[in-house]
């Protein structure tokens, strides 16, 4: 062995010759339990970040470990087209580089530019998923944009409308001015915003705002039917009062939705721009009135001001209610949320617009199923199987406390909008011809008919992933073998956007579970816990650490302190840590092998075959010690406890490997000893084997008495 290891010399050609090899194939345990996880496909929106490589790093563990047990095992592969974040990324570039819009360049020519971008990111990702040491069967990988993932979504689509859970109706959306589309409440950021508070005389009553340019078309004044300050004023009650552009007929509106807290305790709505809004409008049977147009102008009801941006506009409202006397005070100081889209920050403008949807709350029969407490044939809804499955415990979420937040998102779920006014991603499978319209998985082969511009919400073909991978709608090997999947391992910051979305569209489309476990990671932050941005300077990444340190290094250091669902303080301190340990790790091994007892036939052994040879207290104990060793890294490891089988391993190598029993032999190297000092390092290997792939198959196949690869020797056993 070299004096030193040099990770920039042999990463790269050891992962070449896994794959060579085909050891990351399901196939090279023919035989064995089928074990599955579905990689959460990356984003095609730029490179890997250190979130992803922990992501990566988890998942990989997870798969060494249980193809070391013997499974049949399958790691797939795939990336996302991630339609917003993709589309408002290269529409942020063509705007930079060319001053131009996608609207200049036309559809067409607008989504070839995408799909250019998109190719040279999936390759970047790709490069680093193979850097990090994943190993994925890259000759199943897929893509949620390739023509065998849009089969399984038109598929998915008529299905679900034939059956009536998605219909096209009018409601109100979160449209994003910005960009112009709809996004999903999922999709909201929230903002603190602090901004002017102005208190309005509307007739009798004072009514607060923070956005005045949405009252032109106030005309119902709304209070607590139990308030009893309004007590003189029925339902129904009409009164002229003076408002923005003159005498408005106003209808009194008594509703529970209104807060007798907050303000005066009573209010005007405007129901085409505010949720709450709109939902006292439906329930009171009110008429609703567009104000802002969905470039974010006022529109005529406006007079003077239509036509012009609300931002600017907003002034010039208030300088006339001033005017005319309705402005009575305005605090200066009001702290509240703002809505943003997550994917390129436009501030969200809710409007109501016709939109596909999907029905939570309908009832329809259940086609097939396998769950557990649901029959094939019984009538349910979205919301029910999404619940019920989780709570049977078919699925478990890991760390349990987060079951809680996933049924209080459950309880008070809404009719998913899924339809984008974007371009790039699936387009809805829907034609129209004057007042006829088609829903079908082909496109209708008669003259005249025009496809529904719109394009689904990412989520819904990322919420196929764990069979559409498989090679679903067909009935393939690989989705009888190995759906249900076993594990799904992701941030829990994606419950709702992902995990929920695939136990709806599996419970529905196959009548089974997508996974048997979901394993929920945190964020990685800074030192000081911080969360990492560009801005504040604290990024990390990946592959710069690993080019210094060595892939090892930094995969056991994002392991090691982390539990489960909690954020993960990260430092280059943590990183340049684990690479002494790595150091460690190859000096013992280059110990080992300078010692080589001369026509010594070495060949591995089992710890029960060690203690046939252990002859002092120093050898059993060592022997017993590792005995409990693989016992404990095993349990941890079945419990999802990666951190502590990391801390165990290294404090067992560090110290009582090499400070102890090293330490101990090094002037009594006999055969006995030898063997027992060499096999029990080889076994040592495999089991850190899933955490630091690279060095310990370097070592492992540097020393004699071992197979051709360690990736596929078998875990090691203890009573």
């Amino acid at each position: 062995m070299d004096k030193a290891y040099n990770h920039k010399d042999v990463e790269g050609k050891i992962y070449e010759m896994w794959e060579e090899k085909g050891y990351f194939k399901p196939e090279i345990h023919p035989n064995g339990e089928p074990y599955c996880m579905i990689l959460p496909p990356p984003n095609v929106t730029g490179t890997l970040h250190i979130g992803h490589a922990l992501m990566l790093v988890i998942q990989d563990i997870l798969v060494r470990y249980q193809r070391m047990k013997g499974k049949k095992t399958l790691w797939l592969p795939g990336t996302d087209h991630a339609a917003i974040a993709t589309q408002s990324k290269v529409e942020g570039i063509l705007y930079k580089e060319e001053e131009k819009t996608r609207f200049d360049l036309g559809r067409e020519a607008f989504l070839t530019r995408v799909e250019e971008f998109a190719k040279q990111s999936h390759d970047t990702i790709v490069h680093q998923i193979r850097r990090m040491g994943a190993s994925v069967d890259w000759g199943r990988e897929a893509y949620t944009l390739d023509s065998k993932r849009n089969l399984a979504v038109s598929t998915a689509f008529v299905r679900m409308y034939d059956e009536g859970l998605i219909y096209r109706g009018e409601t109100i959306i979160n449209w994003d001015p910005k960009m112009k589309t709809t996004v999903s409440d999922d999709e909201i950021e929230w903002k603190e915003e602090t901004t002017p508070f102005y208190y309005l005389q509307y007739g009798p009553f004072m009514i607060g705002t923070a956005r005045p340019e949405t009252k032109f078309g106030d005309k119902y004044v709304v209070m607590h039917p139990d308030d009893a300050r309004y007590s003189a004023y029925k339902n129904g009650q009409k009164l002229e009062v003076e408002w923005i552009n003159g005498k408005v007929q106003a209808t009194v509106v008594k509703d529970a939705a209104v807060d007798m807290g907050f303000g005066t305790g009573v209010m005007t709505i405007t129901p085409w721009h505010d949720r709450t809004d709109f939902e006292i409008a439906k329930r009171n049977s009110l008429e609703m009135e567009q104000i802002i147009d969905f470039d974010g102008k006022l529109l005529p009801i406006a007079g003077e001001l239509a036509g012009v941006h609300i931002k600017k506009a907003r002034p010039q409202i208030v300088e006339k209610l001033k005017e005319k006397g309705l402005l009575v005070k305005i605090d200066e100081h009001y702290s509240h949320r703002i809505a943003t889209n997550y994917r390129g920050g436009g501030i969200i403008e809710p409007q109501i617009k016709k939109q596909w949807m999907v029905s939570v709350n309908a009832n329809f029969k259940l086609q097939h199923s396998t769950l557990k407490g649901i029959k094939s044939g019984e009538i349910v809804t979205l919301k029910r199987l999404m619940k019920h499955v989780v709570e049977s415990g078919q699925i478990k979420i890991s760390p349990s406390h987060f079951v809680k937040t996933y049924y209080h998102w459950i309880d008070n779920l809404r009719d998913w909008c899924i339809s984008r006014q974007i371009w790039y991603g699936h387009r809805i499978p829907v034609w129209y011809r004057k007042e006829e319209m088609y829903v079908g998985i082909d496109e209708p082969q008669a003259e005249g008919w025009e496809q529904d511009h719109d394009t689904l919400d990412t989520w819904f073909s990322s919420g196929l992933w764990t069979f559409s991978t498989l090679g679903w709608p067909e009935e393939t090997n690989d989705l009888k073998t190995f759906h249900p999947t076993s594990v799904l391992e992701t941030g829990y910051d994606i419950l709702f956007f992902w995990v929920a979305r695939m136990i709806l569209m599996s419970a529905y489309l196959l009548g089974e579970i997508p996974f048997h476990n979901v394993l929920l990671h945190g964020l990685v932050r800074d030192a000081s816990k911080q969360k990492m941005s560009k801005s504040k300077g604290n990024m990390i990444d990946p592959l710069e650490v690993s080019d210094k340190y060595g892939t090892d290094a930094l995969r056991i250091a994002l392991i090691f302190s982390t539990a489960a669902g909690n954020d993960i303080p990260m430092s280059e301190d943590k990183v340049k840590g684990m690479k002494f340990f790595a150091n460690k790790l190859w000096n013992i091994g280059r110990f080992i092998d300078m010692n080589r007892i001369e026509k010594l036939e070495v060949r591995g052994m089992n710890i029960e075959e060690l203690k046939q040879l252990a002859k002092n207290d120093s050898d059993k104990k060592l022997i017993a010690d590792l005995e409990k060793l693989v016992s404990e890294v095993t349990a941890n490891i079945e419990a999802f406890r990666l951190h502590e089988a990391a801390q165990t391993l290294y404090q067992f190598i560090w110290h009582e490997y090499a400070d102890n029993y090293i330490e101990n032999v090094k002037n009594r190297l006999d055969t006995s000893t030898y063997l027992i000092l060499h096999n029990s390092y080889l076994i040592l290997l495999i089991l850190l084997h899933p955490f630091m792939p690279f060095i310990t198959e370097e070592i492992y196949r540097k020393l004699p008495g071992h197979g051709e690869s360690i990736m596929i020797q078998p875990w090691p056993m203890a009573k």
